[in-house]
This record gives structure tokens, sequence and C-alpha cells, in this order.
């Protein structure tokens, strides 16, 4: 009966971990998505060489972390 009772108990722990990282998850998610958003924002607006470049790999980084992130 211990046993059983202690099962439940850690299922119920993992469970809420879980949704607690996931929650985490959505909002870290939902940051990135926003920065892409200003990104491209920015470049609609027009920008030179140099920032088009350092807009350009900030966008790689943000969409690869966005693909590991975003699920």
């Amino acid at each position: 009966m211990k046993r059983l009772t202690l099962l439940i108990l850690a299922a119920a722990v993992l469970a809420s971990d879980a949704h607690a990282r996931s929650k985490s998850d959505e909002a870290a998610c939902a940051e990135v998505k926003e920065e892409i958003r200003e990104i491209e924002a920015k470049m609609r607006a027009g920008y030179t060489r140099a920032q088009g470049e350092k807009y350009e790999a900030r966008l790689r980084k943000l969409k690869s972390k966005r693909s590991k992130l975003c699920r």
C-alpha cells in the first residue's frame, strides 16, 4: 500500500513539474516570436547593409531557438 501511495505521489509531482515547464516554455516561445516580429518590422522599415546582416543573423538564431521551444 505504501508503495502504491509513493508511486501516486511521484506521478503527481512529475506531472506538476512537466506542467510548470510547459508554461515556462510557452512564455519563452511567445517571447522569441515577439522578438522575431520586432526584427521583421524593423526590416520592413528599411535598413543599411550592416544592419541587414545583423538582423539576418539574429533572425537565424531566433528561428532556431523557436523551432526548439515552440511545439
